[in-house]
């Protein structure tokens, strides 16, 4: 005699339960895509392809275009030289790529020396705590109320214009804001349970910063290190533009803008590009820092 299947009554109650409880089969294939998004994928390409242009500028243009009367004075694009010429006949798209390195270069040293002293100082502040915390924000709040083109005024004409003036000039600028958003972000880790039981059972400072305290604001201060990359890179693009920064043979972006602003009509591509080379890597930076996962996912409806 063959066994019956046991019969299974659903009732309301068990049906609502069911709906209720959570799914463990993965998320369909279309919640899987790529963490930045196409955005942030756009942004992180064009930053790298110019991270590479100002790597890779010395090799990349060719022999015999950077000198001067190579070309007809402010000679129209072609098949040959895509942007033309400058106001003294050398090739445009080579004096982009060679200003590159300036530009991105001194931007980049400038803002990883700015986001790690700021962020070693606020991690001191925040865990020592006490008088060194308002000595060290006292400090910060008196060199950020200095205006930061005042200050790099300040510094060319008494130093005068070279690439480590600029470099320290824009790092001391930029290190108060930094030191300002480490710290408000470390005080409130510092407060935190297991930082406070790591510190009962006898663990260094050093510790408390590097492995309680550093680790949870490292997203933070990332997002926080392209921003204020962007800051740095106009900083520097609007001194050259006055002729305090990067001085000749030499030029990075907003060098080639002032050099041949007066013949805007006359050669329009040698204005027009180094301005379209800042404005793309300043809106690249800002889309990929505003496509980071972090970021992302606080916008992220559940």
């Amino acid at each position: 005699m063959s066994a019956t299947p046991p019969v299974t009554t659903t009732t309301p109650a068990t049906a609502a339960a069911a709906s209720a409880a959570p799914s463990l089969a993965p998320p369909p294939a279309s919640r899987r895509r790529l963490a930045l998004g196409p955005a942030g994928t756009l942004g992180l390409l064009v930053v790298l392809t110019w991270l590479l242009v100002a790597a890779l500028a010395p090799w990349l243009v060719p022999a015999g275009t950077q000198d001067i009367g190579a070309l007809p004075v402010f000679a129209a694009p072609d098949g040959t030289h895509w942007l033309g010429a400058d106001y003294l006949g050398r090739d445009m798209l080579g004096r982009v790529a060679l200003g590159a390195r300036y530009t991105v270069g001194v931007a980049l040293v400038s803002v990883l020396l700015a986001s790690s002293i700021g962020t070693v100082l606020a991690l001191c502040a925040a865990v020592s705590g006490g008088w060194l915390d308002a000595v060290l924000s006292r400090g910060m709040d008196t060199l950020i109320s200095i205006p930061s083109k005042l200050f790099a005024l300040i510094m060319v004409a008494a130093f005068g214009s070279s690439v480590p003036l600029l470099v320290v000039t824009a790092a001391v600028i930029y290190v108060p804001g930094a030191f300002r958003i480490a710290r408000a972000l470390a005080i409130n880790i510092v407060a935190l349970d297991y930082v406070i039981v790591a510190r009962t059972r006898g663990e260094t400072r050093w510790h408390l910063m590097l492995h309680e305290v550093l680790p949870n604001i490292i997203g933070p201060m990332l997002v926080d290190l392209g921003l204020r990359f962007v800051y740095v890179l106009l900083l520097l693009a609007s001194l050259s533009f006055l002729g305090l920064g990067v001085q000749p043979p030499a030029a990075d972006w907003g060098t080639l803008v002032r050099e041949n602003l007066g013949a805007l009509w006359q050669g329009g591509m040698a204005v027009v590009a180094p301005a379209l080379a800042i404005g793309s890597l300043t809106m690249a930076v800002n889309l990929l820092v505003d496509s980071l996962p972090g970021r992302a996912a606080r916008k992220e409806v559940p």
